[in-house]
């Protein structure tokens, strides 16, 4: 009687447990943003058609179609996604998620924060690249981390996945650590090299100057079981509407392109950008 006493206890104690809002790894999140993503108010900088002379012709058709030109120059940028269908990987379950990511621009630092559950257990993703030092975590129930990646594959994958996203946070394109190589009207290469690490990729645009597609050949998929392999990855976006006189889009979506097929495994049409 006893022990079924101390494991009722005990099973309620976690029940509890998981039901506190409290969680180690959401404060680690938001000691990280604390810490590197506290920016100072805007100095009144805009964009202007001088900061993108030298880009290449389709980037240039960007700024100006999405609206950019005139506005202020940010320092970094929060995005929300709602209710992303999100892939464990191959053979393996999609889950819903909601998913929270900062950026920065003077130097080229991300995290980013999924919460989620899997069989009614609370799923939780911590991805962080700062100071030069990339990390992906998952942790269930609050306190099992069932993987922990970091090392070089981790920050190249960190630094090229900032790069796909350069156009979101438009500031990042025109910075130092990133170079820009034209290659036709609708396509650009860019490259970006910092913290000892270069990756490129190449954007695609619509005729009109949407950025639609991002592909590189510079990041490693890397399994929940840290298997690695070198994969061709692409990220995808469209949906563009007005967000406060920009042209934003809705829809981002990242796939592994395997040679038995493409993996999508990130599927997102709800998504709110904030510059800072």
């Amino acid at each position: 009687m006893g022990i079924l006493l101390g494991l009722g206890f005990i099973l309620l104690c976690v029940i509890v447990y998981f039901l506190l809002p409290y969680s180690p790894t959401k404060t680690e999140f938001e000691r990280l943003a604390q810490q590197n993503f506290s920016f100072t108010e805007a100095g009144g900088e805009v964009f202007s058609e001088a900061d993108i002379a030298s880009l290449p012709l389709p980037v240039q058709r960007y700024f100006r179609h999405c609206g950019f030109i005139g506005k202020a120059k940010m320092q970094g940028m929060k995005a929300t996604f709602k209710n992303v269908a999100f892939s464990l990987g191959r053979d393996k379950p999609t889950i819903a998620i909601d998913y929270t990511q900062y950026n920065a621009v003077a130097k080229p630092e991300r995290i980013a924060y999924i919460d989620s559950s899997i069989y009614r257990l609370p799923f939780e993703g911590l991805d962080s690249f700062v100071a030069g030092k990339g990390s992906m975590k998952g942790v269930l129930g609050k306190m099992f981390t069932l993987f922990n990646q970091k090392g070089n594959a981790m920050g190249s994958a960190s630094l090229v996945t900032m790069l796909s996203e350069c156009l979101f946070v438009p500031s990042s394109a025109l910075q130092d650590y990133i170079s820009w190589e034209s290659i036709d009207d609708t396509h650009a290469k860019a490259t970006i090299a910092y913290y000892n690490f270069s990756c490129s990729g190449v954007f695609t645009f619509s005729e009109e100057g949407e950025m639609i597609y991002f592909s590189t050949d510079d990041r490693m998929a890397t399994s929940m079981d840290g298997k690695m392999e070198q994969v061709r990855w692409t990220a995808h976006c469209g949906n563009y509407h007005k967000v406060d006189d920009l042209l934003l889009p809705s829809l981002m979506q990242a796939s592994w392109n395997y040679s038995e097929g493409d993996l999508l495994y990130f599927d997102s049409d709800n998504v709110n950008i904030e510059y800072f």
